[in-house]
């Protein structure tokens, strides 16, 4: 053998020395070895504050150095008190060469063989990535009495059927080249370490470097990869199958799945798998995070997390159960309509043909069994891309009365978005229009596929009118689902991050329904729905609903034409429409003819959402439609809606710091966790007027969770009963919300906590200002105040603002402005062509302000 090696060198970032200690066993074959381990408990691990140890195992071409983060951050004072013992694994890292072949099954040996000479007794969580899951697990298996939990990071215990090996094992493993990329050069660990998303800093790659520096030290780099069983004959694929098939003897054990879905090794096949495998497990994706997740995202911190939830043994105490309401279902008025031949649903993009009640019911009951007698089960995940209008609601509402759960990515999050969405949903089947099946067949999107509309015949699917056909006759239906059942998986607008998708039950949709309601609508409205939510809920609440003529992904393209043509089809007494979609209707209100102006004068109630609304657009939408009272309710995909107000109540309002969007609605409470000199919310709300801080809410139509989001699920309600909604706000001393801003997008400053809104009105009120946007540039605690504007005229390229409209705005705003700067146009999120993408522009800013081009936004 080649021997000890020694301790790493101080001088890797982020590795204290202190963690760093040698353990001599006798391994299970009768030789002495020497591991390299790193431990918070070196200095005294006999420490009586530790509850529990975290066993952090390594993969290929890795070591412990990979685990840093998390000894770095469990040795924080404020930390969950769990010792972190990371183990190098024979052959890897600064442990003992030995010269020898160690196979999956000598693997996990070893591993015991050193958490014996720790003394570690329990309780222990195993943490594992790549091949070092496998061998975690295996740990895990062998030692039920010591074992609290699992943790797995982009890992596999098996190769999905017809899956292929991850690319870079199988090139690696080509006869004649594997020696040459793992020993005799480090391309296969260049190659891994590439796969780290941002690119690593030049240090810490050499960190991950230092211990194989020459082909000596990296011969286990290539054991590791040839020792991949991916055939039975292989000498450890017995070993592996052993840890796989006997993984349901977890599922009394608490697991967590953290997962970076840009990975080139282990992909959807195998995180499905594991999902099979451990389905009570919590998951978390971390969206952008690749291969190398401890790298790319906390997984420190939300193991930290996961941990301390753990250490509460005793679950708090839970309040008096408030009465449970009577669950009607959604499609429970369609139901009843079954006989009525009056209007439901008109679509003016397919020349105003108009669909009955009793026909869209028979049509839902025909497309629900033809879905069932096909294979689609309670609890099966069914993506739906296909525009609102008669196929989207029969198929919403089919789906949902056989207990299949809808996912809704609508195309407003674009490609990319759509793409991350339904990777991350995991759906069974799609039901999509025939553009929506060829991007799924191109993406490789996860699903069997249904067809609907044109086209979508010609691409092989079964379509919704043969399953219809199917489903005819009067073939009965499956048992209703129950009302806790899930129903639907909702995404965001994706304009804050990542969409996320926020999971609803039959009764929390239904409830959604029902505060709808509460806004004025019932069976004698009839509503242009502009707004998706509104072509959903429509026919739930028994009003006759008209499609406008636009383009779903660019609701600016809603023309006043085409508000009027659509309201006088169903002769609309309602109209909801996005900001974007109402101020293009106001921009094109002079081509309308009298005809259409009497159309729109039948509007009662006019409501826009999704983005905040100007008093002025609604002002000018009232000159459209005279006897309407416009209304802006508050809300979120995640609680929809919360609050409501009507333009005479703005008025009455007056200004203020933020948006003032009203008192909650009818069972709906809003509470304000207080922001502190740092930005950072409190834990628990306070009921002070006007004091600014993240506003939570609470109601019966809230998500149910987040969807493969546990970290993000668990930030988000963290106070039992409450959403925290990520917006900033104050309720003022007559119980109404102001909303101020996203929380991360509040300015930290050396004159304090600054929130965007209010200063954007500020700048927004000079005559020369069509739209603002304010972000904070440098570091947090001395961040400066920057102002990004359109301007009226508008400019043709971005650059600094004059000297005299600077002045202009330094003058109205009250903190100090560090710069000025215009654009032509503000980016908006793709959805509702109106939230201000402000992370984006503050990246774009300090880079300007840096010297860099106003190119590129």
């Amino acid at each position: 053998m080649n021997g000890h090696q020694g301790l790493p060198p101080v001088v890797l970032p982020g590795l204290d020395p202190a963690w760093s200690r040698s353990v001599t066993a006798v391994d299970s074959q009768g030789v002495e070895r020497t591991w390299h381990v790193l431990d918070t408990g070196a200095a005294d691990p006999d420490d009586t504050r530790y509850v529990g140890t975290l066993l952090c195992v390594h993969g290929n071409p890795t070591w412990s150095y990979l685990w840093r983060h998390m000894l770095a951050r469990f040795s924080r004072p404020d930390a969950p008190p769990w010792r972190v013992v990371a183990v190098d694994h024979l052959d890897m890292g600064f442990s003992e060469r030995t010269g020898t072949v160690r196979r999956l099954a000598q693997r996990i040996d070893d591993l015991g063989t050193v958490t014996d000479a720790l003394g570690l007794t329990g309780p222990v969580v195993t943490v594992g990535h790549d091949w070092g899951g496998s061998i975690s697990l295996g740990w895990a298996l062998r030692h039920r009495d010591q074992l609290r939990g699992v943790v797995l990071t982009n890992t596999a215990v098996h190769q999905p059927s017809g899956s292929p090996a991850p690319s870079l094992i199988r090139l690696a493993g080509l006869p004649g080249i594997l020696p040459t990329v793992t020993v005799w050069t480090p391309t296969f660990l260049q190659a891994t370490l590439a796969l780290a998303n941002p690119w690593l800093p030049t240090p810490v790659r050499d960190g991950y470097l230092a211990p194989y520096r020459t082909p000596g030290r990296r011969s286990a780099i290539g054991d590791f990869v040839a020792d991949i069983p991916l055939r039975p004959e292989h000498p450890s694929w017995s070993a592996l199958q052993e840890v796989a098939q006997h993984l349901d003897g977890l599922a009394d054990v608490p697991a967590l799945l953290l997962w970076g879905p840009r990975d080139p090794v282990f992909g959807a096949a195998h995180l499905r798998d594991l999902r099979t495998r451990l389905p009570h497990a919590q998951l978390h994706r971390f969206e952008g995070a690749g291969h190398l997740l401890a790298e790319d995202a906390d997984v420190a911190g939300a193991v930290a997390q996961w941990v301390a939830d753990l250490d509460r043994s005793t679950p708090a105490p839970t309040a008096t159960p408030e009465a449970v309401p009577p669950w009607r279902p959604l499609w429970a008025t369609l139901a009843e309509r079954a006989d009525d031949r009056s209007v439901a649903l008109v679509e003016m993009a397919r020349n105003g043909r108009q669909v009955s009640w009793s026909l869209l019911w028979r049509r839902i009951r025909e497309i629900a069994a033809g879905l069932s007698a096909s294979g689609v089960r309670r609890g099966d995940r069914v993506a739906l891309l296909v525009p609102p209008g008669a196929d989207l609601t029969a198929a919403v509402y089919a789906c949902l009365r056989i207990g299949a759960v809808i996912v809704v990515a609508d195309p407003g999050l674009g490609l990319a978005g759509m793409n991350r969405a339904l990777r991350g949903a995991a759906p069974a089947h799609i039901i999509a229009v025939g553009q929506g099946l060829a991007v799924a067949r191109a993406l490789r999107w996860p699903g069997r596929r249904f067809g609907a509309g044109p086209g979508a015949a010609a691409l092989g699917a079964l379509t919704l009118g043969r399953l219809a056909r199917l489903g005819a006759g009067g073939r009965e239906l499956p048992a209703a689902p129950e009302p806790d059942d899930d129903a639907a998986v909702l995404f965001t607008s994706g304009s804050t991050g990542p969409a996320k998708g926020a999971v609803y039950t039959h009764r929390q949709l239904a409830a959604m329904r029902d505060a709808l309601s509460d806004l004025g609508i019932d069976a004698e409205t009839g509503i242009v729905a502009a707004f998706a939510p509104f072509a959903l809920f429509g026919p739930a609440l028994g009003a006759a609903s008209a499609i406008p003529d636009m383009r779903v992904t660019a609701p600016r393209t809603l023309t006043a034409t085409a508000l009027a043509e659509a309201t006088a089809a169903v002769d609309a007494s309602a109209v909801f429409a996005s900001p974007a979609a109402l101020r293009n209707v106001v921009d094109t209100g002079n081509a309308l003819d009298a005809r259409h102006r009497a159309a729109l004068e039948g509007v009662t109630l006019l409501l826009s959402a999704g983005a905040p609304v100007p008093a002025v657009l609604l002002a000018r939408a009232r000159a459209l439609m005279p006897k309407a009272q416009p209304h802006t309710p508050y809300g979120m995909t995640e609680v929809l809606p919360v609050t409501d107000i009507t333009l005479d109540e703005i008025v009455d309002a007056g200004p203020g710091d933020g948006v003032c969007v009203g008192r909650p609605l009818p069972g709906v409470q809003v509470a304000i966790a207080a922001l502190d000199p740092t930005g950072t919310p409190a834990e628990q709300p306070g009921d002070v007027p006007g004091v600014t801080g993240e506003i939570m809410v609470r109601a019966a139509h809230a998500k149910d969770r987040y969807d493969v989001l546990w970290f993000t699920e668990r930030a988000s309600s963290r106070n039992p009963g409450w959403h925290r909604t990520g917006d900033v706000g104050y309720v003022d001393p007559d119980g109404r919300l102001w909303v101020q801003g996203r929380l991360t997008h509040v300015l930290i400053t050396s004159e304090g906590v600054l929130t965007p809104v209010g200063i954007e009105q500020q700048v927004e009120s000079l005559p020369q200002i069509a739209r603002a946007a304010v972000v904070g540039v440098g570091p947090r605690g001395a961040a400066q105040v920057v102002v990004i504007a359109e301007t009226l005229p508008p400019v043709r390229r971005a650059g600094l603002a004059g000297r005299e409209l600077t002045d202009a705005v330094r003058a109205v705003v009250a903190p100090t402005v560090a710069a000025v700067l215009v654009v032509p146009n503000l980016p908006t999120d793709i959805r509702h062509n109106s939230k201000i993408d402000r992370s984006r522009l503050r990246r774009w800013a300090e880079r300007v302000l840096a010297g860099g081009r106003f190119s590129g936004l």
